[in-house]
C-alpha cells in the first residue's frame, strides 16, 4: 500500500471515528464532568487502536459481515474510550503524577484530582455502553448480541488484571528495580500490548472470524508483535526524544527509576529488538493467508508503529 493511498484511507477513517466519538461521549454530564470526558478523549492523539481495529475489520471481511461495519466504528471508538481512560489515571499523582499528555495539561491538572478520576471512571463505562447498542429487529441491521458480547469480553480481558491494569501495576512496583527481558516482556504484553492485540482481534470478530481458526491466530501473533514493538519504540523516544516533540514529558521513566528497554538493552539493542518484532509481524500477517491486499492497511500500521519519531 503506497503512502498516499494509506493517508487517504486513514484521514477517512479518523474522521468517522471523531465524529462518532464527538456524538458518543456527552457534553452534558453531570457537574462538568462531560467537559473532563471529552478533554480526555477528543482532538488528540495518534487514534492507533482505532485504526487497527478498522483496518483488521477490513482484513477479516466486516463488510460482507452482519453488522460488522458498525460493529467495527463502536469497537474502534470503545478502545479509544479505554485508553484515554487508563491515561487520565495514569498521568494522575498516585501512579506516574505527569504534567503534560498529548501537547496539553492532563486532565488532573487542568480539572483537579477527583473530577479526573470519575471521568475515567466515567469513559471506562461509556465503552461498554458504546459496545451494546439496542439490537434492531431482524433484517434492519444493527450489531447482532452475540458479537456485542465477544467484543465486551475481549475488552474487558484486555483492559483488567490480566491485561493494561496488572501491567500497570507491575510497573509501579518495579519503581527502582532492575528487571530481566522476561519480566519486562511480560509487564509490556499486559500494559501496552494487550490492548494493541485486543484491537486487532476485535476488528477480526467484526469480521466474524473465530478464535479457534487459524487466521486469527495469526493475526493475535500480530498484535502481540506490534504491541511490544510499539512499547520498545517508546522507550526509545522517551530517552531521546524532547517534550514538545512527543506531547508529553519527556525522560520521565529514567527520572522515575523505572526498568525499560532502553535500560535493559540499550538504545541500539532496542532498536534492533523493535526491527525484530516488525519482521515477526509482517511474517504473521503472510501467515493469515489473508492476502497483501487484504492486509496492506496492517502491515502499514506496523510499519509506521516501529518507524516513528513522536
Amino acid at each position: 500500500m503506497n503512502s498516499a493511498a494509506f493517508l487517504s484511507w486513514s484521514s477517512q477513517a479518523l474522521g468517522r471515528v471523531e465524529a462518532a466519538l464527538a456524538n458518543w461521549v456527552p457534553a452534558d454530564a453531570p457537574a462538568g464532568l462531560g467537559e473532563a470526558m471529552r478533554y480526555s478523549v477528543l482532538d488528540g492523539g495518534k487514534r492507533l487502536r482505532a485504526l487497527l481495529v478498522l483496518a483488521a475489520a477490513d482484513a477479516a471481511g466486516a463488510k460482507q459481515h452482519p453488522g460488522g461495519e458498525e460493529a467495527a466504528l463502536r469497537a474502534a471508538c470503545a478502545v479509544e474510550l479505554i485508553h484515554a481512560y487508563s491515561l487520565v489515571h495514569d498521568d494522575m499523582p498516585c501512579m506516574d503524577n505527569d504534567i503534560l499528555r498529548r501537547g496539553k495539561p492532563t486532565v488532573h491538572v487542568k480539572f483537579g484530582e477527583a473530577q479526573a478520576m470519575l471521568a475515567g471512571d466515567a469513559m471506562q463505562a461509556l465503552a461498554f455502553d458504546v459496545l451494546t447498542p439496542d439490537e434492531k429487529p431482524q433484517g434492519r441491521g444493527g450489531v447482532d448480541g452475540r458479537l456485542q458480547a465477544a467484543l465486551c469480553r475481549l475488552l474487558a480481558r484486555a483492559s483488567g488484571q490480566a491485561g493494561m491494569a496488572g501491567g500497570q501495576a507491575i510497573d509501579l512496583a518495579s519503581v527502582g528495580s532492575s528487571l530481566d527481558e522476561l519480566t519486562l516482556r511480560d509487564m509490556h504484553h499486559r500494559k501496552t500490548g494487550a490492548l494493541l492485540r485486543c484491537s486487532v482481534q476485535m476488528g477480526a470478530a467484526c469480521g466474524g472470524l473465530q478464535p479457534d481458526s487459524q487466521v486469527w491466530s495469526a493475526l493475535t501473533d500480530f498484535g502481540d508483535a506490534i504491541g511490544l514493538a510499539f512499547q520498545i519504540v517508546d522507550d526509545v523516544l522517551d530517552a531521546t526524544q524532547e517534550s514538545d516533540k512527543l506531547g508529553k514529558t519527556a525522560g520521565k521513566d529514567a527520572d522515575a527509576n523505572k526498568p525499560t528497554y532502553v535500560s535493559l538493552l540499550g538504545l541500539e539493542g532496542a532498536r534492533a529488538e523493535s526491527a525484530e518484532l516488525l519482521d515477526r509481524a509482517l511474517q504473521a500477517l503472510a501467515r493469515s493467508h489473508l492476502g497483501q491486499d487484504a492486509t496492506a492497511k496492517l502491515a502499514a500500521l506496523a510499519q509506521r508503529i516501529v518507524h516513528r519519531d513522536y
